[in-house]
């Protein structure tokens, strides 16, 4: 996967240094991931995970208050549910299961652009991306068993509904920091909300109550993600001189 997303932005580094006069800059960054889902419009638990990105970006001298990026990422999105009470339907016992993580593994693919002040010895910037998202990879296998033995009560997402494919946007700010004429670092703040659905189920009818007999119809469940990720990452600068 590294591989693949290295390849990627090699091949476009090549663009980034026709478009900018000065060359590129380029680097590795991550940190830690807040997830949030909605699940139609209930706001489940948070979720702390991780990201790691991979960017390139144009780089001109004669104009380094704008620049143009991309990046691709690993970001584990998902919610969590945690302190809640349920009641069992055998026996109507009230209990406390231990928390429980949706887990959703997506690699990232965003472009963009960056506005530069000069702060002190660095430069203070915000950020503006559209993105794309696959997701590789869920946990939700493990909760298909519970679902199958409570159809009725069938209250977590099911694998089949997932939607691979994904889109939004990324907003933020961060700070440059030179450690050097070529090295760097930075610090960033995001909030990376989805346009679109990350798992869609439709109403499922005629569902039976195993323990009433009954049929019920389990109702439309719509899931999106939003991340809030705070970054530290590492800048290397290749300058292009131009000898007449």
């Amino acid at each position: 996967m590294v591989r693949s997303l290295l390849t990627v932005l090699l091949m476009i580094s090549l663009s980034a240094n026709v478009a900018a006069q000065g060359g590129f800059a380029f680097g590795f960054k991550g940190g830690l991931t807040l997830g949030i889902q909605n699940w139609n419009s209930i706001e489940q638990d948070p979720l702390f995970k991780y990201h790691g990105i991979a960017y390139i970006e144009t780089l001109d001298e004669q104009s380094e208050q704008f620049a143009v990026f991309v990046q691709a990422g690993w970001h584990v999105k998902g919610s969590a549910i945690r302190n809640r009470n349920f009641i069992n339907p055998l026996n109507g016992n009230v209990y406390r299961p231990p928390a429980r993580e949706f887990l959703f593994n997506n690699i990232s693919l965003t472009f963009g652009g960056k506005r530069k002040y000069e702060y002190g010895a660095g430069r203070f910037y915000y950020l503006l991306g559209v993105r794309g998202d696959y997701t590789v990879s869920t946990n939700l296998d493990e909760y298909q068993q519970f679902n199958e033995a409570n159809p009725a009560y069938s209250i977590y997402p099911w694998p089949f509904f997932v939607n691979r494919f994904n889109y939004g946007v990324t907003v933020g700010g961060g700070i440059e920091m030179p450690f050097g004429e070529l090295a760097g670092g930075l610090i960033e703040l995001t909030v990376n909300p989805d346009f679109s659905y990350q798992y869609r189920q439709p109403a499922i009818p005629n569902v039976q109550n195993p323990y009433t007999g009954q049929t019920t119809t389990i109702p439309e469940r719509l899931i999106r993600n939003i991340t809030f990720e705070l970054t530290l990452g590492l800048r290397f600068l290749r300058k292009v001189i131009y000898v007449d």
